[in-house]
């Protein structure tokens, strides 16, 4: 089968012949519907994470159950699933409160899930290890639910978090509006009733905010301008949730301008900028918080959602053979919402 595959740091995707898997015990092999194609592959195959094998890259994935293992149940052939990305061990103290994206024995694991480290669904077929990892479809299809395992559960995670200080009085601040941004301004769209600041250099990503909901939107491009017209709107309160969906340097002197006292800051993405954090640095009783993925109810709640026709992907199709093309589109800020790759 067709298989996008990381072949060693340095090195773009190449697509290339693998065998098909074969299930063992407990374990499913997925039809793959579609596969999301994220930032945090770029960071994969351009960064030393520690990854020294080859596997198949794809960390958003959805399709079809295929084949099941011996004393696999839960599941039967044909079911339409999503893949939740972050594979724990199983049984630590986080993994039992369903947040394997906080799995105490992760750096034993050798890997983070499939796509990163294990093989993952930028291919045919997929094998899933546990049936603890699917979260059942209904009417939503995989190829517009593979992106809503990342891209849409990521920004949700960090949003659960700060629910509490968004109150309709309050406004929230999303900078950058791609993948994860472009779900991040329509979850807090559903979740909240507080004022909507949407940021981004791109004006076609910008119209897309305020198509999706945002109430204001902000070219940051200039980031002090940016900051004095945020301000504007905000006033002495300032933004009381930041989320920083990019993580560039300035995005993150963006939001340190912004922030209110008692706010919360939180940097989804993983672009490599820094803030000196110091006493004097943030407003008083700012939080500052690193989230990482979402847990497994939290992909059952974002998935519902979907059902209700709460929340999307605004995704663009391409087939396997043109991941090369897709990540270097990716990589140069030329893909609105979410690339999905279609075995």
């Amino acid at each position: 089968m067709q298989a996008v595959r990381f072949t060693g740091t340095g090195r773009p995707a190449q697509v290339q012949e693998v065998p098909k898997p074969q299930p063992g015990p407990g374990q499913v092999v997925i039809r793959v519907g579609g596969a999301g194609v994220c930032h945090s592959d770029l960071h994969v195959m351009e960064e030393d994470l520690g990854f020294h094998g080859e596997f198949t890259l794809g960390h958003e994935n959805a399709g079809w159950v295929a084949e099941l293992g011996p004393g696999t149940t839960g599941f039967k052939e044909g079911d339409a699933v999503a893949v939740y990305g972050p594979w724990g061990c199983g049984h630590c103290h986080s993994c039992q409160l369903s947040t394997e994206n906080y799995c105490e024995n992760w750096a034993a694991l050798g890997a983070f899930g499939g796509g990163l480290g294990f093989d993952g669904g930028m291919a045919e077929f997929m094998l899933v290890p546990s049936t603890r990892f699917l979260v059942p479809l209904g009417n939503v299809s995989p190829v517009n639910a593979a992106p809503l395992t990342d891209a849409a559960l990521t920004p949700y995670h960090a949003i659960k978090r700060a629910l509490p200080q968004i109150t309709p009085d309050t406004t929230s601040v999303v900078l950058g509006v791609g993948g994860l941004g472009h779900m991040a301004v329509q979850l807090l769209r559903t979740l909240t009733s507080g004022r909507l600041i949407a940021g981004d250099v791109d004006t076609d990503k910008l119209i897309q905010a305020k198509a999706l909901g945002a109430d204001e939107v902000v070219n940051t491009a200039d980031v002090t301008a940016a900051a004095e017209q945020i301000m504007k709107t905000v006033g002495p309160r300032g933004a009381t949730f930041v989320l920083d969906c990019v993580g560039i340097q300035p995005t993150f002197d963006l939001g340190a301008k912004i922030l209110g006292r008692n706010s919360i800051w939180t940097i989804a993405g993983l672009g490599g900028g820094h803030h000196d954090f110091h006493h004097g640095s943030t407003p008083y009783g700012c939080t500052v918080s690193i989230p990482y993925w979402g847990s497994r109810a939290e992909l059952v709640e974002i998935i519902a959602m979907a059902r209700l026709g709460r929340i999307h992907a605004e995704i663009s199709q391409f087939p396997l053979d043109q991941a090369a093309d897709v990540y270097v589109r990716l990589k140069a800020g030329q893909i609105k919402g979410r690339a999905v790759l279609t075995p």
